[in-house]
């Protein structure tokens, strides 16, 4: 407790070791970009496996190009990136980029990829309000991540009756207000990489600065070292969601 008799806001942990296989959920194509790649290519570059589903293929991104042509430029862009992260199993369910919607259909088809995956931990996009005061999410994401919840527990009172039922054991998503940090020392670099992959959709978003400048500025923000954590070194925060 503080002085005045307010809680303390404990520190965030070194993120969780024990575990060998990692699903990320997330709306679009860059979204694991944008938020945790440099935690990906630690865990992969340490041997752990990491697959890759997204619900959209981001067709709707690109200002200026037909969804019919911006889907398949944007599902390579991904493709490319992810290799980079050591991610080589990358899915797009099709569900409507900018419409994405909390409901049976999408949850159905989150739960088929746990089952299918098996993982042990499941990683999604931030799905709450506001990234930072006056910097609101994106309704594909808020929606996308409920989705997510929503399945994770099904899964999980599925599994105290039905012993076959796949359980991940952890549910994490990136956040700016996090309960757990991954230390991204000497992949950076490799999360710049990344999401430089992303060039059509960049060199749109902000004709004015260079893809390159654009990934930097990006990556560098997420993956800011915070007071009091891991000696200084650049991290990468997780909330954990479930259990």
């Amino acid at each position: 407790m503080t002085a005045s008799g307010s809680e303390t806001t404990p520190a965030p942990e070194p993120f969780p070791t024990d575990w060998t296989r990692c699903l990320v959920l997330v709306a679009h194509p860059d979204d694991p970009e944008y938020g945790m790649s440099a935690a990906v290519a630690r865990w992969t570059t340490e041997g752990r496996h990491v697959v890759y589903v997204l619900a959209s293929s981001g067709e709707a991104g690109i200002e200026g190009m037909a969804p019919e042509v911006a889907g398949p430029v944007r599902e390579e862009e991904q493709r490319r990136s992810s290799a980079i992260v050591g991610v080589t199993e990358v899915e797009f369910l099709g569900f409507p980029d900018s419409r994405i919607v909390d409901g049976p259909e999408l949850r159905d088809a989150v739960a088929d990829a746990i089952r299918r995956h098996r993982p042990d931990v499941v990683v999604s996009l931030y799905s709450g309000p506001e990234w930072a005061p006056g910097a609101p999410n994106q309704s594909d994401h808020m929606e996308f991540g409920a989705a997510v919840g929503t399945v994770f527990d099904d899964l999980a009172a599925a599994a105290g009756v039905e012993s076959g039922e796949a359980r991940p054991l952890f549910w994490f998503e990136s956040s700016p207000d996090p309960t757990h940090y991954v230390v991204v020392d000497g992949f950076v670099e490799t999360a710049v990489d990344a999401l430089a992959e992303h060039s059509e959709y960049l060199s749109v978003l902000d004709p004015d600065t260079p893809v390159r400048d654009q990934a930097r500025t990006q990556v560098e923000n997420v993956c800011a070292p915070r007071e009091g954590l891991a000696d200084g070194r650049p991290v990468v925060g997780f909330r954990r969601m479930r259990p």
